[in-house]
């Protein structure tokens, strides 16, 4: 019987399975939207198959809508090299070549430290990788420092925080004495998609921060619906390190972009993995008409530009600007993995971190040597790139592109940040 259904899941009982459906009913519904049309009012629109996947049924009313992100929708066909001849490839050269006039071409040397990682770095302990991640870590912060950026009175956001290594340091520089037992003025949020072991934000259990981790893919992730940002409305400053691919055009949206979305466009809530429990709701129970404070600035050390994804990217109007469009964004994205691999046959970066090798042609052997394909990858690299600072530049922001670490350290060296063209007052 239906009354024996879990409370809130639809009551559509599968003999196929021999179990309950396990969808979840809407308020006030019995029944999901799959068997809606076992409600006794019909469920509201008719039902009807879907064009694209006969599988699963969608209200008639909502079909069009239905289409434009029904996972069985053809999506677009990233561009692979190895089908392009040896004319098709020399035309996205020169178009490269043709875009990159007017912009700056080569990037600032600037290894930065900060005295928080002093002891560490030279503790013998560490591992000839951990050291490599150390060094990063030491640059980026005092990258931050240089910028104005890495002080109290502040939220951090870490996106793709991994273990939160990165978080852990910028706690370990703005510890002092005197803010050990408050928390009034700083806080650091750890965004991460996936379940991460042996995470040392858990191991702060002091009461002169507030951390809090967040499991959430960043693209579902409005930062107006946190309820740690909207407690205080302390200013953001985002951060990451070797955020990958369309994970830092996500990052970018999400943190400029922080207006709440529409109920029918919110996707569905994630879970909330604080690192201290907490009272007062999950993800999406912050007060309506709440947002976080202004943001102040973002550091973050880019990565794998092969995986950019043409819809998330944040600089699609600087690309047509320049008669440019998805198909020479993914094939650029393509050529862009021969900065870091080459013909290097298996993965060499030096910093340990996955990575996929460069797609070979015998079209592009036949007329780029090795040190060619590199710098064309360098180009592609800081073309996408150059398309973030863009974007920062339209949202009030002053950008710039720095190799913050030695190429020996990492290849993936180079350093997005970001502080508004006006201060906020403070």
């Amino acid at each position: 019987t239906a009354s024996s259904a879990t409370p809130s899941r639809c009551c559509f009982f599968v003999q196929k399975k021999k179990r309950f459906c396990k969808m979840v009913a809407g308020k006030g519904r019995k029944y999901c939207g799959e068997h809606a049309t076992m409600e006794e009012d019909g469920g509201g629109s008719r039902r009807i198959v879907c064009p694209l996947d006969p599988k699963h049924t969608v209200s008639e009313d909502k079909l069009q809508k239905h289409l434009k992100k029904c996972n069985s929708r053809e999506k677009a066909k990233p561009v692979s090299l190895s089908e392009l001849s040896r004319t098709e490839l020399e035309t996205l050269v020169d178009k490269l070549k043709t875009a990159f006039k007017g912009l700056q071409c080569d990037l600032e040397d600037s290894v930065q430290s900060h005295p928080a990682l002093h002891d560490e770095l030279h503790n013998p302990k560490n591992g000839d990788s951990a050291h490599k991640h150390l060094k990063q870590q030491s640059s980026i912060l005092g990258h931050m420092e240089e910028l104005g950026l890495l002080g109290r009175g502040r939220c951090f956001v870490e996106f793709g925080a991994g273990r939160g290594k990165l978080s852990h340091w910028i706690h370990e520089a703005l510890k002092t004495c005197e803010h050990l037992k408050t928390c009034e003025d700083l806080q650091l949020l750890l965004v991460e998609r996936c379940s991460t072991r042996f995470k040392v934000d858990g191991k702060h259990q002091d009461a002169g921060v507030q951390f809090e981790r967040l499991q959430v893919d960043i693209q579902h992730l409005d930062l107006s619906k946190v309820p740690l940002l909207c407690e205080k409305k302390l200013p953001l400053v985002g951060v990451g390190k070797h955020l990958c691919g369309a994970a830092t055009d996500l990052a970018l949206r999400c943190l400029l972009e922080t207006a709440g979305q529409s109920e029918e466009e919110e996707p569905p809530h994630k879970r909330l993995r604080p690192s201290e429990p907490r009272s007062g709701g999950g993800l999406g129970s912050a007060p309506t008409g709440c947002g976080p404070g202004p943001v102040l600035g973002l550091t973050v050390a880019l990565c794998c530009h092969h995986r950019c994804d043409w819809r998330h990217y944040v600089g699609q109007q600087f690309f047509l600007q320049r008669g440019l469009g998805a198909r020479e964004f993914s094939a650029f994205c393509r050529m862009s993995s021969w900065a870091t691999c080459g013909l290097r046959p298996t993965n060499q970066r030096g910093d340990g971190e996955e990575h996929e090798p460069a797609e070979e042609t015998d079209a592009v052997n036949g007329f780029l040597s090795a040190s060619e394909r590199e710098q064309l990858g360098r180009l592609c690299k800081q073309l996408i790139d150059h398309g973030r600072c863009h974007f920062l530049q339209m949202k009030g922001f002053s950008s710039k592109l720095t190799r913050y670490i030695s190429s020996d350290i990492t290849l993936e060296n180079v350093l997005l940040t970001a502080v508004p063209l006006t201060p906020h007052s403070s």
